[in-house]
């Protein structure tokens, strides 16, 4: 669970990272791109944690797995919530089609 929570936080971080600059078109790309150079690096400090606690209980190929599940919820809710931009139905389509991916990573064939 603490794996989990730390990759959620982290991806927060990252979220904001890589897309919270497109509010402040605005503003230097210079600035920008320092700004977020700095929130990856708390990002970093959850990251590399997450996955060296959660490697004792999953696979590399789980770990990025479950990644990229948080990585979609944490976007979905940051793109409606933060940018203002709709959720559309082929989104929650593709998201399921991933959501298809982690039954066949996780299950024990």
């Amino acid at each position: 669970m603490r794996t989990i929570l730390l990759l959620t936080m982290s991806n927060i971080f990252m979220t904001f990272a890589w897309y919270g600059h497109l509010k402040f078109k605005d503003k230097p790309l210079w600035i920008v791109i320092f700004i977020c150079w700095g929130i990856a690096l708390f990002e970093y400090c959850l990251q590399v944690p997450a996955n060296r606690l959660g490697h004792s209980q999953f696979t590399a190929a789980q770990l990025k797995t479950i990644q990229e599940v948080i990585t979609l919820v944490v976007f979905a809710v940051f793109s409606v919530l933060f940018l203002k931009e709709s959720f559309k139905w082929n989104y929650l389509v593709g998201f399921a089609l991933i959501l298809a991916a982690v039954f066949f990573v996780f299950k024990k064939w």
